[in-house]
């Protein structure tokens, strides 16, 4: 794994050095707990699920499931948790599509309408895909 470039690159910010290893994933979730209690079974090895009572309890690099999302908890969750904060906002199968414009203009990463958790799941290593790339949008940029 790459985590230091040759001496004569100066391609990276002081020190050269590339991001460090990101920990195993944590699902923060917000909200109604019964829609979520069989996803962890779901979700990939090394990855864990814990129920939180808010955006406060919410730590750094966290992927934070807004379960029962409304526009005003996206809204609150955006003003609150750092820009960097990955929302997944999981709404019912027959929400409105007024609902999932809503979510989505107010901030939410990805809104995913209920239904299987394995559904939610893929949903969710693929916001994390996105968050782990988005930590090595410059490295390659000056290599």
């Amino acid at each position: 794994m790459l985590t230091r470039l040759s001496p004569g690159n100066t391609a990276l910010s002081p020190g050269n050095t590339a991001p460090a290893p990101a920990p195993d994933p944590v699902v923060a979730v917000i909200g109604q707990r019964s829609r979520v209690a069989s996803l962890p079974q779901h979700l990939p090895s090394g990855w864990s699920m814990r129920l939180v009572s808010g955006v406060d309890d919410v730590r750094p690099e966290e992927l934070v499931l807004l379960s029962g999302a409304t526009v005003h908890d996206v809204r609150v969750a955006r003003a609150v948790l750092p820009r960097e904060t990955r929302l997944v906002a999981l709404i019912d199968d027959w929400a409105a599509v007024e609902l999932v414009a809503g979510v989505l203009t107010a901030g939410a990463d990805v809104c995913v309408r209920g239904g299987h958790p394995a559904i939610l799941a893929g949903h969710l290593v693929a916001v994390r895909r996105r968050q782990l790339a988005g930590r090595w949008a410059g490295v390659g940029a000056g290599l």
